[in-house]
């Protein structure tokens, strides 16, 4: 769902047919909450929709090393523990902005992609220990996780890490029939079953993301979304 004034995209209102939506909670990279989350879960309630929620994970800044890197469960006197540590902090800081907004869910998806203007560095070590540490969060908090990529991106930021975590896949500017194609099993990029896919649709209201549960998928929504 958009975000005015984003710090990468921010996009149109779903669809008057839509019967589920999936919230950010970050505004851009992880620390950085949706300004505009209460606004929009009053929406849902309104519309009586289906809520589900993601965020970005993002390569910490350098304070946030100081400021982060020694709270959580990973071993802070290594690097990789105090970067797991840090994507730890930015899946709780999420939980607490859900909170505020008033938001309920049964599950997160941890959105791992390149975003212009906080992108991720070429050590894909270092990367994977800071999702590690976000699923760690979402799951120690009673979530269940879920992540949002395609093999490309997943690959240029974490390499070939596997967390055989459901899948929620991207298809870009496309259609439907092509979004639903990638739910098949060669487009698995961490080892998870594919549950939603995304096509971006290109209208003139802008550009607007648009989700499918992939076949079978719509049994589960329960699972992922909490109904309003």
């Amino acid at each position: 769902m958009g975000i005015p004034k984003k710090r990468s995209e921010g996009a149109p209102m779903p669809l008057g047919s839509a019967r589920f939506v999936v919230l950010g909670l970050t505004n851009g990279p992880g620390f950085y909450p949706n300004p505009c989350l209460a606004d929009q879960v009053a929406w849902i309630r309104q519309r009586h929709l289906m809520a589900g929620a993601y965020s970005v994970v993002s390569y910490p800044e350098k304070r946030q090393f100081a400021e982060f890197g020694d709270q959580g469960p990973f071993e802070p006197r290594s690097r990789l523990g105090r970067l797991a540590n840090i994507g730890y902090q930015q899946a709780l800081f999420n939980i607490r902005t859900m909170q505020s907004a008033g938001l309920s869910v049964p599950a997160v998806w941890l959105d791992v992609e390149p975003v212009t203007g906080f992108d991720w560095p070429p050590d894909v070590e270092a990367n994977a220990a800071v999702v590690r540490g976000a699923v760690t969060a979402y799951a120690d908090q009673g979530l269940t996780v879920g992540v949002y990529s395609t093999a490309t991106l997943w690959q240029r930021v974490v390499g070939d890490l596997r967390l055989s975590l459901p899948e929620w896949r991207a298809a870009g500017e496309t259609s439907r029939a092509e979004a639903l194609r990638r739910c098949g099993p060669d487009q698995m990029f961490q080892g998870g079953t594919a549950v939603l896919t995304q096509w971006v649709d290109a209208r003139r209201d802008g550009s607007r993301d648009r989700d499918v549960t992939c076949p079978g998928g719509s049994t589960y929504l329960s699972l992922w979304f909490h109904q309003y």
